[in-house]
């Protein structure tokens, strides 16, 4: 499939945020690369998560590539175990070594473990205005990944390690604005609070000149995810933008992140709908006695997740 199209140029930025500023006179994709590279300066998934990464998508990687490399960051392998030894994955048994995990789980599995690991120091920077503070947008992180993964569960699509990392990483592109764009992300959020009506991609595309979906898509792309999880960060409020066969991840992150708005699980201020598209619910084989059960279970979930991925500081 190809690239996502982009939005039109910015419009000019109103008299509601900071008249002086100047709104970017750039095409997105130029913003979205720079803030990019810039960011790949600041703050990464540490290098051993990168080599994971990169070996699990070599097609002629074993089991023991992955455990050599894992080896090599003790406190990393440490924490992959303490995931599959909880009750997260319900194996039968302890598992004493990572090369015993990869046997039971996969080479996958465990790749995608070790991003999710990786991922909570990226989560930091405090309270930046008076309506967002980046441990929020963590604590949303938690519960979206959670409340996908049990929406998997829920229509059997598997991939229960897959479901919990879309969930994880699907409002990405803020972290890219935070550290790429961060006096610019300010005015975002002033612009939200001084006019609710107007969606956080909407002031996004008018500040800044590009929004987190496009952020995020382009360094799940530099980051060499697979194309899922760019999908997932760059759909994930309008999956019927894609195909069919892309829609189901998409969708459940889409249905996971009203979920958590409603229940008031941190940062919000990104989720546009209100309600589902009844044809994407009938799609995604769920039903509305489904989605209230998972919003039941989702507490004590989320409680079981922030014992492993923990919260930063």
């Amino acid at each position: 499939m190809p690239d996502p199209t982009t939005p039109a140029n910015p419009a000019p930025e109103t008299a509601a945020v900071q008249p002086a500023a100047e709104v970017p006179n750039l095409p997105p994709e130029q913003i979205v690369q720079s803030a990019i590279q810039e960011i790949s300066h600041i703050a990464t998934l540490p290098e051993v998560t990168m080599k994971i990464i990169k070996l699990v998508e070599d097609p002629d990687s074993t089991a023991q590539d992955l455990n050599n490399v894992i080896s090599n960051d003790p406190a990393l392998g440490a924490r992959i175990l303490k995931v599959v030894n909880s009750a997260f994955y319900g194996l039968p048994g302890q598992i004493g070594s990572i090369n015993r995990a990869i046997v039971l789980l996969g080479l996958n599995a465990v790749k995608n473990i070790a991003i999710a690991a990786s991922l909570a120091k990226l989560f930091r920077g405090g309270k930046i205005a008076e309506n967002f503070d980046a441990r929020d947008l963590w604590t949303n992180a938690i519960a979206s990944a959670t409340a996908t993964r049990l929406l998997a569960k829920k229509v059997s699509l598997g991939l229960p390690d897959e479901a919990f990392l879309a969930g994880l990483i699907h409002d990405l592109g803020i972290m890219v604005e935070i550290q790429a764009k961060r006096a610019q992300f300010v005015q975002v959020l002033e612009r939200l609070a001084a006019d609710p009506t107007t969606t956080l991609r909407q002031a996004e595309t008018e500040i800044i000149g590009a929004n987190h979906e496009q952020f995020g898509q382009a360094l799940c792309k530099m980051w060499k995810f697979p194309v899922n999880f760019q999908y997932v960060t760059g759909f994930h409020h309008r999956p019927t933008e894609l195909a069919e066969n892309h829609r189901a991840l998409v969708g459940l992150v889409y249905v996971a992140d009203l979920i958590t708005k409603q229940q008031g699980l941190g940062f919000s201020l990104g989720t546009e709908q209100d309600e589902i598209d009844p044809a994407l619910l009938a799609e995604l084989n769920l039903t509305s006695a489904g989605i209230e059960e998972v919003a039941k279970q989702l507490p004590a979930a989320i409680d079981e997740a922030k014992a492993i991925f923990q919260n930063p500081a």
